[in-house]
């Protein structure tokens, strides 16, 4: 066995094991809830479904690769640290296009909380990560549990936000459709 950059890294195993786990379990159950959605007749356009519901997964895949990377074995911290911040710098980049996806697609009119849970709250959980990630290797211990609450933020996030896409689906479906209501 090699020796890990920080041994305080070994203690964060489990933890990121059932992140990335969960994440990436989530990313299974968002493909077949959007399977699912799709053949009903009535559902959201491309665009809505890009808007809204992509990010989800994309949020959820993010909570799996920082898991991933904080479980690698590196030999040193800086990898690590260039690793993570370029995610951050990404998230970032992620939450321009979902920004310009929600305010050009036409089949919602997203409101204030839309705005903080699809573009805000992301975003500031990607700051964060390309923030706490320039510090891994000078403030490790604390940057540790910065670092873990992104994650698991993430994760937290795309569960509150797949949620909302499907109740909102739904919810919408069945008042466009009232031949199903009983």
């Amino acid at each position: 066995m090699t020796e890990l950059a920080n041994p305080q890294l070994g203690a964060w195993e489990s933890f990121y094991v059932i992140v990335g786990s969960s994440g990436a379990a989530l990313i299974g159950l968002q493909f077949v809830v959007i399977t699912l959605i799709a053949e009903r007749h009535n559902f959201a356009s491309f665009e809505t479904v890009n808007a809204f519901g992509t990010p989800t997964v994309v949020h959820l895949a993010f909570a799996l690769l920082v898991s991933a990377i904080m479980s690698a074995p590196w030999h040193t911290l800086a990898p690590a640290s260039f690793t993570l911040v370029a995610c951050g710098f990404a998230g970032l980049a992620y939450g321009a296009v979902v920004i310009r996806r929600a305010a050009r697609q036409t089949d919602y009119k997203p409101v204030w909380e839309d705005w903080l849970w699809y573009v805000f709250s992301p975003c500031v959980l990607y700051a964060t990560l390309t923030v706490s990630a320039l510090f891994l290797r000078t403030r490790t211990q604390s940057t540790l549990y910065v670092i873990g609450a992104v994650a698991l933020g993430l994760l937290l996030l795309g569960i509150r936000n797949a949620w909302d896409t499907v109740t909102h689906i739904v919810l919408t479906s069945e008042h466009q459709n009232p031949a199903k209501q009983d």
